[in-house]
């Protein structure tokens, strides 16, 4: 494998991250144990396997080319025909990859990285009483950024039955998709489809075809109309704002972790009876459990309806992609003031279907697509100042992470259970995950340590309030 300068959205992941606010994304596998030595041999296993997945042995380098337009200039000086020569001269550095480079000045690539050593990613813990606590210290360290960035811990249970496995991949190497293809690679291996080609686009030149300015001037205008119908959007976000003290805080730098399982024949039974997608009925439920842990606590729920960030993949699941971050979103206000449950299902479903009309290449939600016009200078000068204004943006993260439909062994121990969860932006006191998989819904939340001590509570609420939705429409 080459290396290939990072996309600008997976630059910008890079460049917002800070001690204190680590940009990985990670899940906790919880297993079966089917000997008193399978965390070990898990250990083992994922170490060995690890060596053999390319895309793991990436690493992220900063680039710094003050002299890259130099060597462009260089470059095309050197295609031109001397004296008396009547074709071009044989180009020692061609043009074309020179501007790139020049361009690139300021950016990082993803290169192979040639000390990989699984061992320094793959680490056995002693016995865990609870897997979400050792989960939610381990959270709050950033990964090494001068190796592949991802890091695979290993959780022994103390009854002996079961242990977890914390995959925690940097926002800049993957995204949630790429994410789960990574992993899937160190479990157990299986039959699967395989992905579908994607189509090898033609080359292009430096310059332009002729034919194609009228057509490069339309998208110019479009994208441009784009960022600023985004940027208007974002603004208006702003006004009547309404969200909770409870939701923002200032970084503590420690995590914590809890999860939550519900059942998705419920989340059908909802869905049949009241409307909307499985998506509604599992963020309406995230809106509900904030209005109790907010009541419970004394902060209140009344005139509350936070902005939620909902982001959206425009990755094919089954389709050979490059790697890189591929992402959009949606931004909606959270109905937590009102107090009819089914109405809060009700009020999701209209926000969600009004998103979806408009698409994801527009709106507030759609800042990431902002990213591909902005420089790695840019990134790298305004990547602090950027994750400073999240806070302005959002105000709580709900993602949705897709997981195969099928069940995982590693080690021949069943994957019983996944917590998918999500990093945390500066100023931002809880991010939300959810996951489905083989018949479950699972929650995983992460919060700032010291602004959220109660978060078991709110994964509490969560498993209340499906059983309450679940009871309104049984009736």
């Amino acid at each position: 494998m080459t290396a290939d300068p990072l996309a600008p959205l997976d630059l910008a992941f890079w460049n917002i991250e800070s001690a204190g606010h680590p940009m990985h994304l990670a899940a906790l596998g919880v297993f079966s144990a089917g000997s008193p030595s399978a965390a070990a041999h898990a250990a083992d296993l994922l170490a060995s396997r690890a060596a053999a997945v390319p895309g793991l042995r990436m690493r992220i380098r900063d680039t710094w080319q003050p002299l890259g337009l130099r060597h462009s200039l260089k470059a095309l000086r050197d295609t031109l025909p001397g004296p008396g020569e009547r074709q071009p001269a044989a180009p020692r550095q061609p043009f074309a990859s020179a501007v790139r480079r020049s361009l690139a000045f300021g950016g990082a690539t993803r290169e192979p990285d040639p000390g990989f050593d699984p061992l320094d990613h793959v680490r056995l813990h002693p016995p865990a009483a609870c897997f979400h606590t050792a989960a939610g210290h381990l959270m709050g360290r950033p990964l090494e950024r001068t190796r592949p960035p991802w890091e695979a811990h290993v959780l022994p249970g103390e009854d002996g039955l079961s242990y977890a496995v914390l995959f925690k991949f940097h926002h800049a190497l993957a995204d949630g998709l790429r994410a789960l293809t990574l992993a899937a690679a160190l479990m157990d291996p299986m039959d699967l489809p395989a992905p579908r080609p994607r189509p090898t686009a033609p080359p292009r030149g430096l310059l332009p075809d002729v034919r194609e300015v009228p057509a490069l001037l339309r998208d110019a205008l479009s994208d441009a109309g784009r960022a600023l119908d985004i940027g208007a959007a974002v603004a208006r976000s702003t006004l009547d704002m309404r969200s909770s003290p409870a939701l923002a805080c200032a970084p503590s730098g420690t995590r914590r972790t809890a999860g939550a399982v519900i059942d998705l024949d419920d989340v059908h039974r909802i869905r049949k009876s009241a409307g909307g997608t499985v998506n509604d009925v599992t963020i309406a439920v995230v809106a509900g459990a904030l209005r109790r842990w907010l009541d419970e606590r004394g902060d209140g729920s009344e005139g509350v309806a936070p902005r939620a960030l909902i982001p959206v993949s425009r990755r094919r699941p089954r389709t050979a992609h490059p790697q890189g971050n591929r992402l959009s979103g949606y931004l909606m206000r959270l109905p937590v003031d009102e107090r009819d449950p089914l109405a809060r299902l009700t009020q999701v479903r209209t926000a969600m279907d009004r998103n979806k009309d408009a698409g994801p290449h527009r709106g507030a939600g759609a800042v990431a697509l902002l990213a591909d016009h902005v420089p790695p200078l840019g990134h790298r000068l305004g990547g602090p100042l950027l994750g400073q204004a999240a806070r302005l943006w959002f105000d709580v993260l709900v993602t949705s992470v897709p997981l195969p439909g099928f069940g995982l062994r590693l080690g021949g121990d069943r994957l019983g259970a996944v917590f998918p969860l999500a990093p945390l932006a500066p100023g931002h006191s809880l991010a939300v995950a959810v996951s489905t998989y083989r018949g479950r819904v699972h929650y995983g939340l992460v919060a700032d340590g010291a602004a959220v001590p109660d978060l078991d509570r709110l994964a509490h609420a969560l498993a209340e309030e499906a059983a309450t939705l679940t009871a309104l429409c049984d009736h």
